[in-house]
C-alpha cells in the first residue's frame, strides 16, 4: 500500500471519528434563557436527549396579536423551545389571519397553529375530520365592533349603506359581524342587501379608518383599541356581550391529525409550554406587557401602547380552556350566514387528552 493511500484511509477514518462524536448543535431557533430571572416564566425541565437522538422538526404557525401572546413571547424568548428540548427545532410563521394559517396547515408548510374557531371549523370540514384536531384553548374575548364617531351610527337602524370591514373573509371575526348584521335585519351586498363588507388586513383595517373609507370593523384586540385611540372610533360592541356567560373562544392551538398521532410526545411538551406561559402571563401583567411588546418589534418593527395594551387586555382572556361551546355555536353562525352549506358534525374536532394529561400532573382541573 503506498504512502498516498495510507493518507487517504486515514483522513477518511479521523472524519468518521469527528462526525459521530460531535454533539448536536442547536440553531437560534432552539436557544433558551437559563437565567432563571423572575421575568421569565418558570423554567419547564427540557426533555432529556442524547446527542445521537435523531433530531425532529415543529413547526409553527401564529399571529402577531395579543391573544397569541403565549406564542408571541414563548418562542421569542426562547421558553417554548427550551420546554421542547434540544432535539426539537422549532420553526416559525407568521399569520394575518386564520385562512392562511389553516391552508398552511393543509399544504404541510407548518404543524400546528394559533388560529380562530371559524378557520378550524372550516378545514374541519374540508378534510372531513380527517386532518386537524384542537388541542388546546389560547384565548377568550378580545374581539370588538367599532365604528367611527362621526359616521352617524347610533343604533343598527343606522347600519344601511355603511361599509365595514373584517380581517379576512371566513375567518372569526368576518362570521361574528355578518351573523350580527342578520340578526339586525341586514343582508350584505353580496347577497342583496345593502350593507358592505370587505376583507382588509388589521392594519390596512386602521389605515381604511382614518381615511374615513369605512364606517366600522370587528376586529380582534389590540386593534379595537387602537382604532378607538387614533381613528376616531369608538366601541359599539363588545363581543362578549352575545354571549351568555361573556366567554367564548378568540384563539386555540390547531395540530395536524397526523403530527399528533406521529409525535405526541413533542405535542404534549408545546402544550405544558403553553399552559406554563399562560400562567406566567396572566400573574405577571407588566413584565408580561413589556415582554410581548420587545417581541412585537422584532416581528413588525412596532409596539403597542401602554394605555392600548391594558384596555385591549382588559377585554381578553388569555386561558388554556378551549370554551367549546362557543366554537359549537360559531359553527351554528356560520351555517345560519351561509358559509357552511350543511351543519357541521364536529364531534371529533377536539383531542384534549395530552392537555388534560398536562393539568392532571400540575394539579389543576381537566377539561371535559
Amino acid at each position: 500500500m503506498n504512502n498516498k493511500l495510507k493518507i487517504a484511509i486515514a483522513a477518511v477514518i479521523i472524519a468518521v471519528v469527528i462526525a459521530t462524536s460531535a454533539p448536536i448543535i442547536g440553531t437560534s431557533a432552539n436557544k433558551a434563557d437559563d437565567s432563571g430571572s423572575s421575568t421569565s416564566p418558570t423554567s419547564l425541565p427540557s426533555s432529556s436527549s442524547s446527542p445521537s437522538a435523531e433530531q425532529k422538526v415543529l413547526r409553527i404557525g401564529y399571529f402577531p396579536n395579543i391573544n397569541h401572546a403565549q406564542a408571541v413571547i414563548g418562542l421569542g424568548r426562547g421558553d417554548f423551545q427550551h420546554a421542547l428540548g434540544s432535539n426539537v427545532k422549532v420553526e416559525t410563521q407568521v399569520f394575518n389571519a386564520g385562512p392562511s394559517a389553516v391552508e398552511a396547515l393543509f399544504a404541510k408548510q407548518i404543524d400546528v397553529t394559533y388560529v380562530g374557531p371559524n378557520p378550524a371549523i372550516n378545514g374541519y370540514i374540508k378534510s372531513q375530520g380527517e386532518s386537524l384536531r384542537i388541542i388546546s384553548g389560547a384565548s377568550s374575548g378580545g374581539a370588538v365592533f367599532v365604528v367611527r364617531k362621526d359616521a352617524g351610527i347610533n343604533s343598527p337602524a343606522d347600519f344601511g349603506g355603511k361599509k365595514f370591514a373584517s380581517p379576512q373573509l371566513g375567518n372569526t371575526q368576518d362570521v361574528a359581524l355578518r351573523k350580527y348584521l342578520l340578526d339586525s335585519g341586514y343582508k350584505t351586498k353580496e347577497n342583496g342587501g345593502s350593507v358592505e363588507v370587505i376583507p382588509a388586513a388589521n392594519a390596512d383595517i386602521l389605515t381604511l379608518m382614518i381615511k374615513k373609507e369605512i364606517d366600522g370593523a370587528w376586529v380582534p384586540e389590540p386593534w379595537g383599541a387602537k382604532l378607538v385611540k387614533e381613528a376616531n372610533g369608538r366601541i359599539f360592541l363588545d363581543e362578549r356581550s352575545r354571549w351568555p356567560d361573556g366567554q367564548f373562544v378568540t384563539a386555540h392551538i390547531v395540530v395536524s391529525a397526523k403530527y399528533l398521532k406521529d409525535n405526541p410526545d413533542i405535542i404534549k411538551r408545546l402544550l405544558e409550554a403553553n399552559v406554563n406561559e399562560t400562567d406566567w402571563i396572566n400573574n405577571n401583567p407588566d413584565q408580561s406587557r413589556q415582554a410581548f411588546n420587545e417581541e412585537l418589534k422584532k416581528l413588525t418593527g412596532k409596539t403597542i401602547p401602554v394605555d392600548e395594551y391594558n384596555e385591549a387586555m382588559s377585554r381578553l382572556k388569555l386561558t388554556y380552556d378551549p370554551e367549546k361551546n362557543s366554537l359549537f355555536k360559531s359553527a351554528s353562525d356560520a351555517y345560519e350566514i351561509g358559509f357552511l352549506k350543511e351543519k357541521p358534525d364536529l364531534s371529533h374536532i377536539y383531542d384534549l387528552n395530552l392537555l388534560n394529561e398536562v393539568l392532571k400532573d400540575r394539579g389543576l382541573q381537566e377539561i371535559s
